[in-house]
């Protein structure tokens, strides 16, 4: 289970880094393929609502109950989450806009794209530092199955979808770094 955790996180890494090259394309002053942001956007917003949100709430209330301290960790977690939620909403609206032609300062949506990126990667930092020891400290075997059980089987096909539909992604993914 833990395994299937962090190859996750190396997964949501490698996308982070896909929006980070089109982040530092616009800083040039170049214009990335929206089409290509936006299908990673879409992905990444997927991907919090049907694995993140869900998978946070069962370790939230199993730790409640078997790690009464970890409340205040799993709450600013909790908070730091859909603050960064919140703002890949924001990029997914401008991203809408800019697809429609209409007129969206560049270098603001450059701005708040990393503005994104940072928030995501410490809200993950945090999720490896904070609460995977927690997990490894209180779940229990049958805590793990529930947490396996738990995750989507779509997540791994729709990164497949993507890679297929977006050569240009597929080999960005390929080249991106994992994460230490």
């Amino acid at each position: 289970m833990m395994t299937q955790l962090r190859l996750d996180h190396a997964n949501m890494a490698r996308m982070l880094h896909v929006l980070q090259l089109k982040q530092k394309t616009l800083a040039r002053g170049d214009r990335p393929n929206f089409q290509l942001v936006r299908e990673v956007v879409d992905y990444i917003l997927d991907y919090m609502e049907g694995f993140t949100l869900p998978l946070e709430r069962l370790f939230s209330e199993r730790l409640k109950e078997v790690a009464p301290e970890s409340v205040e960790v799993t709450e600013r977690l909790s908070s730091d989450y859909k603050a960064v939620k919140a703002r890949l909403m924001r990029l997914s609206n401008d991203i809408d806009m800019i697809l429609m032609d209409a007129v969206v300062p560049m270098d603001r949506f450059a701005e708040d794209l990393k503005a994104y990126l940072d928030a995501h990667r410490a809200y993950l930092r945090d999720e490896r530092e904070l609460l995977f020891p927690l997990i490894r400290g209180h779940f229990n075997d049958e805590d793990m199955d529930r947490l396996a059980k738990a995750l989507p089987e779509g997540a791994t096909a729709e990164l497949e979808r993507l890679q297929e539909a977006y050569p240009e992604l597929y080999a960005e993914l390929r080249e991106a770094p994992l994460p230490a």
